[in-house]
């Protein structure tokens, strides 16, 4: 299974708020998820990023591909990702 971490859409049209998640990249965004590793407020002065340091880096040592999107909001909440998977 190709498993890929990416935004998931709520809220109303203009205070949208997206959860980050986990979750089979053929399946459509309002299918069901994995695992829930956070929280995104683009609206919010304080507080916009909430990330799960010790879940992101144990799905993208199983494998998981952020978006391009995530990868960003990981790189801008200070999570140091190791790509080297120790077995």
């Amino acid at each position: 299974m190709s498993v890929s971490m990416r935004l998931k859409r709520f809220g109303t049209q203009a205070r949208p708020y997206y959860r980050v998640v986990v979750m089979d990249r053929r399946k459509p965004g309002d299918s069901r998820v994995i695992e829930e590793i956070g929280q995104y407020h683009p609206i919010e002065k304080e507080n916009q990023i909430s990330l799960d340091a010790e879940k992101v880096k144990s799905w993208i040592k199983k494998g998981a591909q952020p978006s391009a999107t995530v990868k960003s909001l990981i790189n801008k909440s200070g999570i140091a990702i190791d790509r080297t998977v120790s077995e």
